[in-house]
């Protein structure tokens, strides 16, 4: 179970990472969107799992592997952002959210399940 401290932790880190990829993203990956869907801290609050959700493209786990490549110019420029909050700066790992993308497959579904019953009644 997370504590207080971690989760407001997380939570700075998102929105402060969230501006980071908003000023930093287009010079590392072009005109994919990229949003922080979670972080997740680890009790120690020295690493923040990152889950990032990636439209506009078909090859997301390139653009993670592009982050990575860019790793201490985001970490960098995070640092600059939380210094004043946290003593030590955590280390970064992303990871693929595809809670989206699951979400779309599962509704497209049910509208396909919705529309064979009322072909059916007819």
């Amino acid at each position: 179970m997370e504590s207080i401290r971690q989760k407001q932790i997380a939570e700075v880190i998102r929105r402060q990472f969230s501006a980071v990829l908003t000023a930093e993203g287009k010079y590392i990956y072009g005109s994919v969107l990229v949003t922080i869907t979670e972080v997740k801290m680890s009790p120690d609050l020295n690493l923040a799992k990152m889950y990032l959700s990636i439209f506009n493209t078909e090859s997301k786990q390139e653009v993670i592997q592009m982050m990575e490549e860019h790793y201490s110019r985001l970490k960098q420029s995070l640092h600059q952002r939380i210094k004043k909050q946290m003593r030590v700066m955590p280390e970064l790992r992303f990871y693929l959210d595809d809670t989206l993308d699951e979400v779309y497959k599962l509704d497209a579904l049910f509208k396909k399940l919705h529309e064979e019953k009322q072909f059916g009644e007819e």
